[in-house]
């Protein structure tokens, strides 16, 4: 008897796994087979130079590695995502105190990167969506030697909303 229970506590385990997993990832992407990910020019004033190529294989690798769509070079696609990235800023965050009457500098720097982005789902309609989306980190000390680490991380947190906006309803 004892080993009846084990085996459906073990089944019980498993399928409470299984819809646990299933919520967490969240993504619905029902009726579509294919999506066309347009190649995002980078038109803000001031021009990372590889920062385009990086945001859109890094938006195809989110939805790679968590959907079954195909990428496709096809307008016919089930699904299209176009845009552009128009900030990348670097602003003062915080004040920092000054002595002698000296004028006051910055004591942290923000650095902002926005990308507008139109999605259109071929197969729902009422999913498809035009916004923008931006995401900054704070930094201190000079945008050089910390754009490799500060740049990536902003990415991920921007390709992270627009894959919850077009397939999570976030």
């Amino acid at each position: 008897m004892k080993s009846v229970f084990g085996v459906l506590a073990a089944v019980i385990m498993v399928f409470s796994a299984q819809s646990c997993s299933i919520k967490l990832n969240g993504a619905s992407t029902q009726g579509l087979k294919t999506i066309n990910i347009g190649y995002f020019e980078n038109t803000a004033p001031y021009v990372l130079p590889t920062l385009s190529q990086d945001f859109t294989e890094a938006l195809k690798a989110r939805i790679r590695s968590t959907t079954s769509l195909d990428i496709v070079r096809t307008e016919q696609a089930d699904a299209i995502m176009t845009g552009s990235i128009t900030g990348y800023s670097i602003a003062p965050a915080s004040i920092q105190a000054t002595t002698n009457n000296a004028p006051p500098i910055a004591g942290a720097s923000a650095l902002t990167i926005t990308v507008e982005v139109k999605y259109t789902n071929n197969v729902n309609k009422k999913d498809s969506y035009e916004q923008s989306f931006s995401e900054s980190k704070n930094f201190t000390g000079d945008i050089a030697s910390q754009q490799n680490t500060l740049v990536p991380a902003l990415i991920t947190q921007i390709t992270e909303d627009i894959f919850n906006k077009a397939f999570a309803n976030w």
